[in-house]
């Protein structure tokens, strides 16, 4: 018995001690890793001279950086999802265009894009770019098979245009089409009452109506109209089409082959990828024989770092860019929410920051809760009694959105930005119908007479909504004096152009609700000019990533493996049933996400979403 103790015994404090020194040999070798990854010198992507830029259209494009615990989860399972963000895309096009040796871009739109995901505001402010890079006399390509408005918005810009002889081009217009719940709510027996200030809320018709309703309508036709018609603009400008040719492409082709896109002027050539090809490596001055003309990813020449073509910026002197992108929620918030805890503590740090002369906030959300937005609008006010504050809004900035631009010194929109949306509403679930057709009953016992009044075993009351419609008239009307006192407009003025209605950056300058059109680079500049710091400044981003992972597991995951480099395997088109479902899924998960403590909300029409 003793010897079995003592071997046991013997047993167990060798496995510690292995599983100590096993640790300690393997924190030794992650700090070693680390210590090579963060002090190793990054060369960076080396431009060979003659190149063209490669803008793949598939790339993910987003506002902010991507969390660093994104980045880690992509490492570990090993999924590369290539993204960059939007000001970065920008600024690298503007660094090609000072590059002696970028010679071209070649706009490859060769497969379902990401960037379909982007607003027309945020392809916008890339077109711009794209066109100044043309303007300086270098060649811009565009490649594709399969053209939507959204693609073609970005590529109509370049000099030449080449269509895949069995491609499409789709011109039809622009559409929306929101899903109703109405009816499947009703068929499980799911109580919904509503309490709401201003006609064009919209956001709640999908729990009421099984159609729009006349308000929502008009205030959605608008919108569309303003998107397209400057999207006719703009295409029409760069291809030297007049805007009723457009709209006539639109109402009676809709669809059109390769041939009938060249004729119409909408395409200068039609080819195969390989005579394209061909083309660029004679632009390039390549050898026949190599496999692909000589080219850099937008990507990697978004790292490369020269100040002889200004591609640094280093002062002391901050202007801090805070990314306010997503739903609007209570508390700290998730990735890819702007939580009002969060960015309120944001502000008040920027606020104390004596480098950061001045703040932009660059706002890509369609609101949410009410009492975040409150709080992150507090902070934002107190900032900008110290330093400026300035807005850009990107694709979205409505409802909540707006709130939180209401009281900065100028606001800076795109004319397709989607803004307004000056209204509140709150959603009341009640299961009871739901829980008595399964069996289930509740009984209630109280001290008071509203005090099960949140409970969703039964619909609210006449005098329990009453109540509620009292706390959505009086978050309605402080919404309204923000507006007022941010913009310096007469009370009765935004109470006109409130009631919920939706409008694009257009319309929202002609009535007051913008300052100026202009994107995100036009408003750090400026905030530059606003804090007096002429060319001394640097940006500085919010919320603040950490780098470590990228440090330690590499700048890139992968290596391109195609052999003409452009040439990547095509993704399919979604299933248009699948694509309902999601539809369905992202209306659930909106809900998921209201979580204002007192169940009242400033956002958009749910999923408004532009085809």
């Amino acid at each position: 018995m003793n010897n079995f103790l003592k071997q046991t015994f013997a047993s167990l404090i060798g496995s510690l001690l292995g599983l100590t020194l096993f640790s300690g040999i393997g924190t030794l070798g992650l700090l070693f890793l680390i210590i090579v990854a963060t002090t190793s010198k990054d060369a960076g992507p080396q431009v060979k001279d003659k190149s063209v830029l490669v803008f793949d259209l598939s790339m993910k494009i987003t506002d902010s950086e991507p969390s660093s615990s994104k980045f880690l989860q992509r490492t570990l399972t090993g999924t590369n999802e290539d993204s960059i963000t939007l000001r970065k895309v920008i600024e690298t096009l503007e660094k090609a265009q000072r590059d002696p040796r970028i010679v071209g871009i070649y706009i490859d739109a060769t497969k379902s894009p990401a960037a379909s995901g982007l607003g027309y505001a945020s392809l916008k402010e890339i077109r711009q770019a794209l066109d100044k890079f043309r303007g300086s006399g270098k060649k811009i390509v565009a490649y594709g098979s399969d053209w939507s408005e959204r693609e073609y918005y970005l590529s109509s810009v370049a000099n030449n245009i080449v269509l895949n002889p069995v491609g499409l081009m789709e011109i039809n217009g622009l559409s929306s089409q929101p899903m109703f719940l109405t009816g499947a709510l009703q068929k499980y027996g799911v109580g919904v009452q509503v309490v709401r200030v201003g006609k064009f809320k919209g956001a709640v018709e999908p729990f009421l109506l099984d159609k729009l309703s006349p308000e929502n309508r008009q205030q959605t036709q608008k919108l569309l109209d303003d998107l397209w018609g400057e999207w006719r603009t703009s295409v029409g400008t760069s291809r030297k089409i007049k805007p009723e040719k457009l709209q006539a492409i639109a109402d009676n082709q809709a669809i059109l082959e390769a041939s009938s896109a060249k004729a119409s002027g909408l395409v200068d050539q039609v080819a195969y990828i390989d005579e394209v090809v061909t083309d660029l490596k004679k632009l390039t001055t390549s050898d026949k024989n190599d496999k692909s003309f000589r080219q850099i990813d937008i990507s990697d020449y978004a790292e490369v770092r020269d100040k002889s073509i200004g591609a640094e910026r280093t002062s002391d002197n901050k202007i801090a860019i805070v990314y306010a992108e997503g739903e609007i929620v209570d508390g700290k918030g998730e990735d890819g929410e702007v939580g009002g805890d969060r960015f309120a503590k944001i502000f008040n740090k920027i606020r104390q920051d004596q480098d950061v002369k001045s703040v932009v906030l660059r706002i890509n959300s369609p609101g949410g809760s009410a009492s975040a937005s409150e709080v992150i609008q507090r902070e934002i006010k107190l900032t900008r009694q110290v330093k400026p504050v300035v807005v850009s809004m990107g694709d979205v900035a409505a409802s909540g959105g707006y709130w939180i631009a209401s009281d900065s010194n100028r606001i800076f929109a795109e004319p397709n930005t989607i803004t307004g949306s000056i209204g509140v509403f709150g959603v009341l679930f009640n299961g009871q119908k739901l829980g008595n057709n399964n069996g289930i009953t509740w009984d209630t016992v109280k001290t008071a007479q509203y005090a099960d009044n949140q409970t969703v075993s039964r619909p609210k009351s006449p005098q329990e909504l009453a109540l509620y419609q009292r706390s959505v008239n009086r978050i309605y009307n402080m919404f309204l004096s923000k507006v007022a006192q941010g913009r310096k407009l007469p009370q009765q003025k935004v109470a006109e152009i409130a009631q919920g209605r939706v409008w694009s950056g257009a319309a929202a300058k002609q009535i007051g609700l913008v300052d100026e059109i202009g994107g995100l680079n036009v408003a750090i500049a400026y905030a530059a000019k606003a804090a007096k710091l002429g060319n001394n400044w640097e940006l500085q981003e919010y919320p603040q990533v950490t780098s470590f992972e990228e440090r330690f597991f590499g700048r890139k995951l992968q290596e391109a493996q195609a052999e003409l480099g452009i040439d990547k395997t095509q993704i399919k088109p979604v299933n248009p049933l699948l694509a309902e479902f999601e539809k369905l899924q992202q209306e659930i998960s909106i809900l998921n996400k209201m979580n204002d403590p007192q169940g009242i909300y400033a956002r958009l029409p749910f999923n408004l979403k532009i085809d």
